[in-house]
């Protein structure tokens, strides 16, 4: 195939969640007020761990890179789709559609492999509990984080390396509200089964393995834990933990696996899954385990009233 006789396409136009006016006007409100009310309690939840001399044990450090992470994810898409809820042509040039595309499977995969290492923390922490502190020392947890960002780094560039090499000559409309493989090769102007296939191998397999031991480690941490289950506030501290966990893998790995490890056709429910997937759940995840967590809860409260509500008075 002559990619000679191709003029290459150099923007790409979004077709966003929407083409009625009122309804964009109405998800531009829902969008933002979400977005400016959860987004301060990521904000919240990382200066508190970083502030409050009490919150130093490598499950508070792992949460907060994991508030990091998800503000970083969800403000990968979101800013832009409440600016194109506003115009009427919604069009992303072809490198910023690439370096979306990059940002979401970095910072996307980044999380995925610290989720895998809070399990692992988590596994110390209860199978483990008189070694846990020298297991779970703050080098050991600094290297995990950098390892699961050269993780998500690796696993992005494989995938752009994969788009960029791909010839893309004429229908450049995207049916969504954000860059991502499944629309952006969809559009290419060649024989593509070849690079799904590799795209499926490295973000859908990956996805439904991780997420299949991560169920089970906690499923065994859990049925450890109910064997143990008189032994007072400390094991169901740690059961409302698992369970804490559980519910963000699931909330990240869900749509995640529906999105990737399929082959790339269309479906009604795409952009639906994909708004819950990038900007809803990733905002919420640390919030939901905050609000399973007494101590966190506690700090916030301290940290707002010395910080804000002494400076009114």
């Amino acid at each position: 195939m002559e990619h000679a006789n191709y003029t290459r396409v150099t923007e790409f136009v979004l077709t966003g969640l929407s083409h009625t006016r009122e309804v964009q006007l109405v998800l531009f409100v829902i969008f933002l007020s979400f977005y400016l009310l959860i987004l301060p309690g990521n904000i919240l939840i990382i200066c508190t761990i970083r502030l409050d001399p009490h919150l130093t044990s490598p499950m508070y450090f792992l949460l907060a890179n994991l508030a990091f992470l998800d503000i970083w994810y969800s403000s990968i898409t979101a800013p832009k789709m409440l600016i194109d809820f506003l115009v009427e042509r919604k069009i992303i040039s072809f490198g910023g559609c690439i370096a979306q595309l990059f940002f979401l499977h970095f910072v996307g995969a980044s999380e995925m492999f610290l989720l895998t290492v809070m399990a692992f923390d988590r596994y110390a922490a209860i199978c483990r509990p008189l070694h846990y502190a020298t297991i779970m020392n703050r080098h050991l947890c600094c290297i995990l984080v950098a390892l699961s960002w050269i993780g998500g780094f690796i696993h992005s560039i494989i995938q752009v390396a994969v788009i960029v090499q791909l010839p893309f000559c004429g229908p450049n409309e995207l049916d969504n509200y954000f860059c991502d493989i499944t629309q952006v090769v969809r559009i290419a102007c060649a024989n593509t089964f070849p690079e799904e296939l590799v795209m499926i191998f490295s973000s859908g397999l990956i996805s439904v393995v991780c997420f299949i031991a991560l169920l089970m480690s906690y499923a065994f941490l859990l049925a450890m834990l109910k064997k143990h289950s008189g032994s007072g506030k400390s094991t169901s501290r740690a059961m409302s933990t698992c369970y804490s966990h559980m519910t963000i893998v699931i909330l990240m790995f869900g749509p995640s696996i529906y999105i990737y490890a399929r082959p790339f056709d269309s479906f009604s429910l795409d952009k639906v899954v994909s708004v819950f997937h990038t900007v809803i759940f990733p905002l919420l995840n640390p919030i939901i385990y905050t609000l399973r967590n007494k101590e966190v809860k506690t700090a916030m409260r301290k940290l707002v009233n010395r910080n804000i509500l002494c400076k009114e008075k």
